[in-house]
């Protein structure tokens, strides 16, 4: 058994970016903030699956070139392969629990 508090996670940009709460051997996954005018950058992956929910924050989702609006609550479950991007176009932070499986942390392939 893990047991932790986000709040004892660092985000990779002081006040921002990821932070991951776990990392492998199986998934790995944590919780990002995005400030207005940040984006994750457009990738996908070979063999793994990512899984996105969003808590705060209406930014863009991007699917294979497709924009959806996103809306707190939201849940984005993608295949491998499919190229995403998220765009935080607005003028709020935008917060999001990101969950990926299997535990490939070289299974990022910038589009």
């Amino acid at each position: 058994m893990k047991k932790f508090n986000e709040r004892d996670k660092a985000f990779k940009n002081g006040d921002w970016g990821t932070k991951y709460f776990v990392q492998g051997p199986h998934w790995e996954g944590g919780l990002a903030v995005f400030k207005p005018g940040q984006k994750l950058g457009e990738h996908f992956h070979r063999e793994v699956e990512e899984t996105f929910y969003f808590l705060a924050g209406t930014p863009v989702m991007m699917v294979d070139k497709k924009e959806y609006r996103v809306t707190p609550g939201d849940i984005f479950c993608l295949a491998p392969g499919e190229k995403h991007d998220i765009i935080n176009d607005t003028n709020d932070n935008t917060r999001f629990i990101f969950v990926k499986s299997p535990y490939r942390p070289d299974d990022k392939i910038h589009s």
